[in-house]
C-alpha cells in the first residue's frame, strides 16, 4: 500500500520529519561522501534526501510511483520529478550510477520485479542504497509516520531479497533510535538517542540502511551429489508379471 505523496510531503515539513531527514541523511552521506559525477535517481519518495547529491550529479531524477503520486521537484529550476511505474522504469540499460530508494521497497506490490528493474538500469559499477523500515523497531509499529505503512523488513529478509535479485550487500547501518514522537525534549536529544542506541540497542533502530552492488554473474550453488549405487537393481513391473502369468495359463504352462 502506497502513501499519498501529499502525506509524505506534510510529514517532512514537521519538526519530527526534519529530525528524521537529518539523522538519515547523516548515514547516507557517510557512505556517499564523494561527489557522484554521474546519474543519480531517487525512487519512491527520496526528495528529502536527494537534494544533497543533486549539485554533484551529471543528471538527477526523482521517480515517484503512480500509486503514490508525484509532486513538482525541485521548486526552482528545471523540474526533475517523474511519475513512473516502478516495475517499468523509463530508463535504458546500464544508465544509472546510483539509485536511492526511500519509502519505496516497503510499499511495492512486487518487490522482486522492482529490484530486477533497478538491476537492469544500474551500471556495472552502480550502487543501490535503500532505507527500509526495520521490523524490530518501534517506528514500524505506529502509523504516526510514513515508516509505519507497508511491509517492514529484517536484515535477513533484505539480504535474501537482494541476493535473489543479483545484488551483493556491501554495507549495513541503522538510524532512528529516537522514539517517533513529536515532543520537544525528544527532538532536542535526538542525536544523543542515536549515539546511545547504536551502542546499546543495535538491531532495534527505526530503519535499516543497506548499500548494495550489482552482481554481473549469478552465483552457482554447489550441487548435491546423489548416492552411488554399486549395481543397478531391476524392479519388475507388476502389470508385466500379471500379463505373463495370464499368457502362460492360456498356453497351459505351469505358473511360476
Amino acid at each position: 500500500m502506497h502513501i499519498d505523496v501529499a502525506d509524505l510531503q506534510e510529514f517532512y515539513a514537521t519538526p519530527l520529519g526534519a529530525v528524521v531527514r537529518r539523522l538519515v541523511m547523516g548515514r547516507l552521506q557517510s557512505r556517499w561522501r564523494k561527489p557522484t559525477r554521474g546519474v543519480i535517481i531517487g525512487l519512491g519518495y527520496a526528495v528529502p534526501y536527494l537534494g544533497a547529491f543533486r549539485n554533484d550529479a551529471v543528471r538527477c531524477g526523482a521517480f515517484m510511483p503512480s500509486r503514490q503520486g508525484a509532486l513538482v521537484w525541485p521548486r526552482e529550476g528545471f523540474k526533475q520529478s517523474v511519475l513512473i511505474d516502478e516495475e517499468q522504469l523509463p530508463l535504458p540499460d546500464n544508465s544509472v550510477d546510483r539509485m536511492l530508494v526511500v519509502h519505496g521497497l516497503e510499499t511495492a506490490e512486487r518487490v522482486q520485479s522492482m529490484l530486477r528493474e533497478i538491476w537492469r538500469t544500474l551500471t556495472p559499477e552502480g550502487r543501490l542504497m535503500m532505507v527500509v523500515p526495520n521490523r524490530r523497531g518501534i517506528w514500524a509499529r505506529t502509523e504516526r509516520t510514513p515508516f509505519g505503512f507497508g511491509r517492514p523488513y529484517s536484515r535477513v529478509q533484505l539480504e535474501g531479497m537482494l541476493k535473489d535479485a543479483m545484488f551483493a550487500p556491501i554495507e549495513w547501518s541503522e538510524a532512528l533510535y529516537v522514539p517517533p514522537f513529536s515532543r520537544d525534549m525528544l527532538l532536542r536529544s535526538a542525536v544523543a538517542w542515536e549515539r546511545i542506541g547504536a551502542r546499546l540497542m543495535s538491531g532495534f533502530a527505526g530503519v535499516i540502511i543497506v548499500e548494495a552492488a550489482k552482481e554481473l554473474i549469478a552465483p552457482i550453488s554447489k550441487p548435491n551429489k546423489g548416492a552411488v549405487l554399486p549395481e543397478l537393481i531391476t524392479v519388475p513391473n507388476p502389470a508385466v508379471r500379471l500379463a505373463t502369468r495370464q499368457r502362460r495359463d492360456r498356453n497351459g504352462a505351469a505358473p511360476s
